[in-house]
């Protein structure tokens, strides 16, 4: 069951992925509990979330915002392009972290989402390296969605994919590249995720002890 009852903090959550491509597939989290919150809810979520991750600068995050207030059709195509990309980072991610293959079919979707984000973007130089970048203006969904299909490419054509990890929080299961030495992050964040785990063994020992 998704709770739709409190707002979404689509333009607010924490950024603790240590990937992009993680990030965004932590804007739904305790998938599979009570717990499950759902951030992306309309097209306006994604442009929050794209203004907030610094994917496109904030001027035009509010104008995507607007824009697809009244175009039905872009919203429509946003939004579905949006879930269909994080579903699929989920997937192969959440897979990784549990230590088994990535599906192939998710591969293979990513990889097309990939292609259609790159099809509209532009090779541009910068401090001597080139980069691809995109229009928000003129391209809004490759826009949004390209750098979020390029980090996910890129982790998993260069990174270290045994430190991709799953929170073991209660009611969490974020994601997040873990780049401790020894790769012993077991929490999405400390401050929360385990502080309530320590004070959850905290007050199973109380219990024991009566």
């Amino acid at each position: 069951m998704v709770s739709l009852d409190s707002p979404s903090r689509a333009g607010s959550l924490a950024l603790v992925g240590g990937e992009l491509a993680l990030d965004f597939a932590n804007t739904s989290s305790g998938r599979g509990t009570s717990g499950h919150l759902e951030h992306l809810r309309r097209a306006e979520d994604v442009a929050d979330w794209a203004g907030h991750a610094r994917v496109i600068l904030p001027d035009d995050a509010d104008w995507l915002r607007g824009r697809v207030g009244g175009d039905g059709a872009l919203a429509e195509d946003l939004l579905g392009s949006a879930l269909d990309l994080r579903e699929h980072i989920y997937v192969i991610a959440s897979e990784l972290a549990a230590g088994r293959l990535a599906p192939q079919p998710s591969i293979d979707s990513l990889t097309k989402a990939h292609a259609r984000c790159v099809g509209k973007a532009h090779l541009k130089p910068f401090e001597r390296q080139f980069f691809w970048t995109w229009s928000p203006r003129q391209d809004p969904v490759e826009a949004a969605l390209g750098p979020v299909a390029l980090s996910a490419m890129t982790t998993l054509m260069q990174a270290d994919l045994t430190r991709v990890k799953q929170c073991q929080g209660e009611k969490c299961g974020w994601l997040f590249f873990d780049t401790t030495k020894n790769k012993s992050r077991r929490w999405c964040e400390m401050e929360v995720c385990g502080n309530r785990a320590k004070q959850k063994r905290l007050t199973q020992r109380a219990l024991k002890c009566d």
